[in-house]
């Protein structure tokens, strides 16, 4: 807070102008203001200094002449334009002054406004997202236009898209491309020609015009039908430098009717081009494989194997007995070995029967539950016992016990 109180310390001329500067700059940046241009110079150095004024003020402007390069109209004394800048103070005169970096003529200011608003809008809700673009067919059947049925631009692009691609079907909706009730239209066609869905690719656009003119493309609907549509929409809206908001939306954009219906189909020449190089590569190729063979063939008939063809058969019949030879070999060998291992296999079971036990005049005795019995201890007198011996079963009766 600078006090003006401080006798012992007062301040300079200079330094309370740069108090006031600092305080404006940081207070009235980003400003639009709407005003009558008066007192209009154009400096040798490319500046423009100037009154913004209406009917109670006054206020300096300048436009240096790196912002003012480019605005796109012709300025005057009298004319109504609404100026963006900050204010600031130029120190040698001690007067505010309105720094501009951006102008329209008046009428527009309120539309750019509400352009940079919805812009800004559909951006933050992904409308314009690169990774949603749609790819263009490379060869449409049927390209849909949605114009002004009357007008240039139409023409012109009927005309390239016949002298470019006349094999593609063009299915043009006349739509409103200014006015009230455009949007809607322009909106509604889209929706249309995606139901209907006879179409690869749409064109939306018209020609040149004012701001005004062009106001339907900006609207929030048509961008909504736009980034809504299955089918790859390109955007041909007036010249170059008209810019609005579907351009974004579209999947392609493209700087006026005519180089949208470019954009959109093949040129039919340097698709011929492009097919007669393939055609001469594809025969050349061929040429290349009928020449290998060719001296594939050559080869063949000079060597030795084919001029003596009965002998390839005797040295396979050879071979033949060769490869019989060592099978049957192979066979026996593994006959015999299996042989060896049969009868060694014979020799462990023999060993491990309990019969060949019971022959050397062992016995087995079990109850007459069939549990065989190991100790004097499991009989009692007068049970019923089975005796197996090596060449049949004896039935018994216990007499005695002797422990």
């Amino acid at each position: 807070m600078v006090s003006s109180y401080d006798l012992n310390h007062p301040l300079t001329v200079s330094q309370i102008t740069g108090y006031i500067q600092q305080t404006l700059e940081e207070g009235f940046a980003g400003l639009w203001i709407k005003g009558e241009i008066s007192n209009l110079t154009r400096h040798s150095s490319g500046h423009w200094y100037f009154s913004l004024k209406d009917s109670g003020a006054q206020l300096g402007a300048v436009m240096f002449r790196r912002q003012n390069q480019s605005v796109r109209f012709e300025i005057a004394h009298g004319m109504q334009i609404t100026a963006h800048g900050r204010i600031s103070v130029y120190p040698p005169q001690g007067r505010y002054q309105l720094i501009v970096d951006q102008m329209l003529p008046a009428g527009q200011g309120d539309l750019h406004l509400a352009f940079e608003a919805l812009k800004k809008k559909l951006a933050a809700e992904g409308l314009f997202a690169a990774e949603r673009k749609q790819v263009l067919p490379r060869y449409p059947a049927c390209v849909g236009l949605i114009t002004s049925p009357t007008g240039a631009a139409v023409r012109d692009m009927l005309q390239v898209l016949e002298r470019r691609f006349p094999l593609a079907r063009v299915q043009l909706l006349p739509v409103k491309v200014q006015g009230a009730g455009a949007a809607s239209e322009i909106a509604g066609a889209i929706d249309a020609m995606n139901k209907l869905g006879t179409c690869e690719v749409l064109i939306v656009g018209r020609g040149g015009g004012s701001l005004e003119d062009l106001w339907a493309f900006n609207e929030e609907e048509v961008a909504r039908a736009v980034f809504r549509s299955v089918i790859p929409v390109v955007s041909g809206v007036g010249h170059e430098t008209d810019i609005t908001i579907i351009d974004y939306v579209a999947d392609q954009r493209a700087p006026t009717p005519s180089a949208a219906a470019e954009l959109v189909v093949p040129d039919r020449r340097e698709t011929a081009r492009q097919l007669s190089a393939l055609a001469a590569q594809l025969r050349q190729q061929v040429r290349e494989r009928l020449a290998a063979g060719e001296h594939r063939l050559q080869a063949m008939q000079t060597s030795y194997a084919l001029k003596r063809p009965v002998l390839i058969i005797d040295q396979a019949l050879q071979d033949l007995d060769r490869l019989q030879d060592t099978a049957q070999r192979s066979l026996t060998v593994r006959l015999e070995r299996a042989g060896e291992q049969l009868n060694q296999l014979k020799q462990q079971l023999k060993i491990l029967n309990p019969l060949a036990v019971l022959e050397r005049g062992y016995s087995v005795i079990s109850n007459a539950s069939g549990k065989v019995l190991t100790s004097v201890s499991q009989i009692a007198v007068k049970d019923q016992l089975r005796i197996r011996l090596h060449d049949g079963r004896l039935q018994t009766e216990v007499k005695s016990i002797d422990k």
